[in-house]
């Protein structure tokens, strides 16, 4: 991956990749603030500020926004994390001035109808409401608020359908008021075109997006000290449930050897969990880990789909491979494989404009910076076998364990019985 990184006057950052061999270009619009940034009572308020930034424009209604990009082949769309927003196209190279425009229009004169934030409410409560019948999801976002109990980061990025219809016309201007301006903005650009090109068509962007400074969040303090269960109700067929642990944070050092830990421990079909829990044990169909990484902290994900009768069972074997890799460093044969699957992953993500545009802007947002993938695999290439025992050893922790459980059979003490490292 080649690219080039700049500081603009402005104070925005750009990052262009050029893919000569392509004939496409994916552009990405960043502002590095996201749901951590919320107050308890505006939480959602970046994700309906996303929803509202492709309503019209003083140039063009929605319609017309979408069709700009869509009717010459690409495509356009946006998301909220907790610490980015992005708005993001995908085009033929050919078209790569008229998608920054569209782009630049949506930021610079987005007019928020009060008609489509009414329409705009409603849909984005029809999409809690998809949330709350999906029980992975109903899962997840419990075990989070038990992560982070008194942070953002422990509340849903849509926010609740409460808070939602209590949200203003004037709190989503206010919002990008606040937030939106150049000290927040990154720009990254993956494909057919170099940094000059890219730095001219911005220009008009940059002239008019308000000045600011990087916007700070309220940091997670302090340790757990207890373990943290709830447990949901819901008449479903199977029983899901996440569990949750810190890990580490974007700039650990430990952070490579974390990744390996998960990639062992859960990450695909050769994994330990899904090996010893599906296909030995055949205790659940889907099981995984994952792992989140924020500018101070982070977390360590296991979730499963089991059989109701055999939650217990489940939850016990799962407890019981993360403790065997704590007490025992990996194999060199099973590390090798880890590190060949990461790279390899690494390596094919980013054959496409999007992957890199989107690698861009995660380095930009999290570091400032972009993040050389060929420095990350040296990273990943020297972790050694104690290392990934290590990172493995920072989860076996009972007073560190949240687990949430979406089931329509589970009793709490036996879940409770069950969640022990020990």
């Amino acid at each position: 991956m080649i690219f080039s990184q700049e500081r603009l006057p402005q104070g925005a950052i750009l990052a262009v990749a050029p893919m000569p061999h392509v004939e496409s270009v994916s552009v990405g619009f960043w502002l590095g603030v996201g749901g951590r940034h919320e107050s308890r009572r505006q939480n959602g308020m970046f994700h309906f500020l996303e929803h509202m930034m492709f309503k019209g424009t003083t140039r063009r209604t929605a319609r017309q926004i979408s069709e700009e990009v869509e009717g010459v082949g690409g495509y356009l769309n946006a998301f909220t994390a907790e610490e980015a927003t992005c708005y993001y196209a995908r085009a033929s190279a050919t078209h790569l001035s008229s998608v920054v425009d569209v782009l630049t229009d949506m930021l610079l004169h987005a007019t928020f109808p009060a008609v489509e934030i009414e329409r705009e409410r409603g849909v984005i409560q029809e999409e809690i409401r998809m949330y709350e019948d999906q029980p992975g999801q109903v899962a997840q976002e419990a075990v989070n608020a038990l992560l982070f109990p008194t942070n953002a980061l422990g509340r849903p990025l849509a926010g609740t359908s409460e808070g939602v219809a209590r949200m203003k016309r004037r709190d989503l201007l206010n919002y990008r008021r606040k937030f939106y301006h150049s000290g927040n903005l990154f720009v990254t650009v993956a494909g057919k075109t170099d940094l000059a090109e890219v730095r001219e068509l911005i220009k008009p962007l940059l002239r008019r997006f308000p000045a600011g400074s990087r916007s700070p969040y309220t940091a997670v303090l302090g340790r757990q000290t207890a373990p943290r269960f709830q447990l949901i109700r819901k008449q479903i067929e199977q029983t899901h449930f996440v569990m949750a642990m810190r890990g580490v944070s974007l700039h650990d050092p430990r952070r490579s050897a974390f990744r390996l830990m998960s990639v062992i421990l859960g990450e695909n079909m050769s994994s330990r969990l899904f090996q010893t829990v599906r296909e030995e044990h055949g205790l659940a169909y889907s099981i995984s880990t994952g792992a989140s990484y924020y500018q101070e902290t982070g977390g360590f994900y296991i979730n499963a789909g089991v059989e109701n009768s055999k939650t217990e069972q489940a939850i016990r074997l799962t407890l019981q491979t993360v403790r065997k890799l704590a007490r025992r460093a990996p194999s060199a044969k099973e590390l090798r494989r880890a590190k060949e699957y990461t790279c390899g992953q690494i390596h094919l993500s980013l054959e496409s404009t999007d992957n890199q545009m989107m690698w861009m802007g995660e380095g930009l947002t999290g570091h400032d910076r972009v993040i050389n993938p060929e420095k990350l695999i040296r990273q990943i290439e020297a972790v050694t076998p104690e290392e990934v025992r290590a990172a493995a050893a920072l989860l076996v922790h009972n007073e560190k364990l949240n687990l949430a459980v979406v089931s329509p059979t589970a009793e709490e003490e036996a879940i409770r019985a069950a969640a022990r490292f020990d």
